[in-house]
């Protein structure tokens, strides 16, 4: 084996440095290139070493496969090459007869150059170990920097994608509010034309007692006239009894005609004041204005009345009724519903699906429609919903049936308003504010036949 490569079995046995001494060399602190390096060249010269030349612990390393050998066996042998001087000899003896070639220490590649450094002891292996070291760390620290460039694109356009949806929200906001200021100048001018109404009845009232009393007036004035007539006549029955009693009979006729006519009178101005007290009560059966002032019943103490609430629908039939009231009010807890009807769908199909039957819903009996949904989770609000539906979303940290209750408590008290949700907590604060729950079953066989 030394006569085939004379000059590099020279160089094995005596390495040195440019100060005569060679600079020794850490195998447990190896460049994991390196390492790796020593290791497939030992793994292949293990299979091919006599059994003499093979410590007892690699020998069943030995009988892997050769292409195991270097993958499980990796530490047993990095580690026997470290602590035993004959197996390491007995190995780079093997390279030199079959694999001389990666024992050239001025290899181009820094890796082979540094294995064959350190396996033939030269004076340069610790240099060639420190440039293969910083060799490492320098690409090391590119793949980092690649890393961290690709990771700062990724979040640029993340940040990119978030304004985008930011500027859309805001859009939906912006909408939103325009239409929810429609609406409340729309209302805002309707009750003002029920104020004029309202007005023009109690003028029409007070006109119509005014008309009473001066007719009343009138009467009393004929009446007494009638009777200073009638007592002249009776002044004369002593002269002329004949006249008397015709004069008589002209008074009672008199009289009788005064009674008709008083009569008659009477029964046209209750008739009026009937007429306009059921317009008035209709026009507050309309706004749902309250009694003008309190009763004699209800200064009785010892007893109090329940309060004003609003009734629990529980079929279709009933909220075909309350749906069809003017200016109605129809709010609907979204995923109590949704998830009711159709939980097999995923969330975003869930609420197309409900904002959609809402939508013909609306169109169908002109019902104002609010359906509330809980922010959290939703990545993307949809920008449009459904003509005549207003879907919202609560914001973060507010749960939607918060939402729900604000709602109730924003409308003026008489307007009709109906709370679609089986949520029990829901069900009770709406009934106290005058809302009428309705269970999510019965909307959604109110939706099916849309």
């Amino acid at each position: 084996m030394s006569a085939a490569h004379p000059e590099r079995s020279e160089d094995v046995e005596s390495p040195s440095t440019d100060s005569g001494v060679p600079e020794a060399v850490d195998w447990a602190n190896l460049p994991q290139p390196v390492r790796e390096r020593i290791t497939e060249l030992a793994a292949e010269a293990l299979g091919k070493l006599p059994v003499v030349d093979i410590p007892r612990q690699l020998r069943p390393v030995a009988r892997f496969a050769p292409a195991k050998r270097a993958k499980l066996g990796g530490p047993a042998l990095l580690a026997t090459m470290t602590e035993s001087t004959r197996f390491r000899t007995a190995v780079i003896e093997w390279l030199r007869e079959h694999r001389y070639d990666v024992l050239d220490a001025n290899a181009e590649d820094s890796v082979a150059a540094a294995t064959a450094a350190v396996l033939l002891g030269e004076s340069s292996a610790s240099t060639r170990l420190r440039l293969v070291a910083r060799n490492a760390e320098e690409t090391t620290l590119r793949a980092e920097r690649d890393a961290a460039v690709a990771r700062a694109q990724r979040l640029e356009a993340e940040v990119e994608r978030l304004r985008e949806e930011l500027a859309h929200a805001q859009e939906a906001v912006g909408l939103a509010r325009e239409e929810r200021q429609a609406e409340v100048d729309k209302l805002r001018g309707r009750l003002r034309e029920q104020g004029v109404t309202l007005r023009q009845a109690k003028d029409a009232l007070e006109q119509a007692r005014a008309d009473a009393d001066r007719a009343g007036g009138e009467q009393a004035e004929e009446l007494a006239s009638l009777r200073a007539q009638l007592e002249r006549e009776r002044q004369r029955v002593a002269t002329e009894r004949a006249r008397a009693r015709r004069a008589e009979d002209d008074a009672e006729v008199a009289r009788q005609s005064a009674r008709e006519a008083r009569e008659a009178d009477e029964v046209r101005l209750a008739l009026l004041v009937d007429t306009i007290e059921g317009a008035t009560a209709g026009l507050r059966r309309e706004l749902s204005l309250g009694r003008s002032g309190p009763r004699p019943a209800d200064t009785v103490r010892g007893a109090h009345a329940t309060p004003d609430t609003g009734g629990r629908v529980t079929d279709p039939a009933a909220l075909e009724r309350l749906l069809s009231l003017p200016t109605v009010h129809l709010i609907v807890d979204g995923y109590n519903v949704s998830k009711t009807g159709y939980p097999e769908l995923a969330l975003a199909d869930q609420r197309d699906r409900l904002v959609g039957q809402l939508g013909a819903l609306a169109a169908r009996t002109s019902t104002e429609v609010t359906v509330v949904f809980d922010g959290a989770g939703v990545i993307s609000v949809p920008t449009a919903a459904s003509r005549g539906v207003r879907v919202l979303f609560s914001d973060k940290g507010v749960q939607a049936d918060d939402v729900i209750r604000s709602l109730v408590a924003a409308e003026p008290g008489g307007r009709p308003v109906v709370v679609a949700t089986s949520d029990k907590a829901v069900v009770d604060s709406v009934r106290r504010k005058g809302a009428h729950p309705v269970p999510s079953a019965v909307l959604l066989s109110r939706l099916g036949r849309v």
